[in-house]
């Protein structure tokens, strides 16, 4: 079988970062815009975040995983690549559904920031009041 066959797609979305995610046959070798999962995310706690979905589903040597991403920062883009594999499993097989929903894998979390208002600081923030 052609190892660059796609055997299921997911698309993964946090804050402003989308991941656009390919299941492949494979050995477990996560790539991200070209990169390994562990030079593309220097902290140790956003590859965990990442490899979680395959991780409760028991396929993290089953396949391999190729991630575009784009947009936010490194957080944003975990939450997004987390999401993504997690629609992708969800894709490939059925049955890995309940897992990855009671795990809230499946979720997207939709909290964004909150626009900064004209006349203002930030979005809340006031500029300082002046009585003199």
């Amino acid at each position: 079988m052609d190892k660059n066959l796609n055997l299921a797609l997911g698309t993964g979305r946090r804050k402003t970062a989308t991941a656009r995610v390919y299941l492949r046959e494979g050995n477990g070798v996560i790539t991200i815009n070209g990169r390994n999962v562990d030079e593309y995310f220097g902290n140790p706690s956003f590859v965990y975040v990442v490899k979680q979905p395959m991780d409760v589903t028991d396929t993290l040597v089953k396949f391999d995983v190729v991630i575009n991403l784009k947009g936010g920062g490194p957080s944003g883009q975990a939450g997004a690549c987390r999401h993504g594999i997690a629609r992708a499993l969800q894709a490939f097989d059925e049955t890995n559904t309940k897992v990855l929903r009671t795990n809230g894998f499946l979720t997207r979390d939709s909290r964004m920031v909150e626009r900064k208002k004209y006349g203002q600081k930030g979005a809340r923030r006031k500029f300082q009041f002046s009585k003199r």
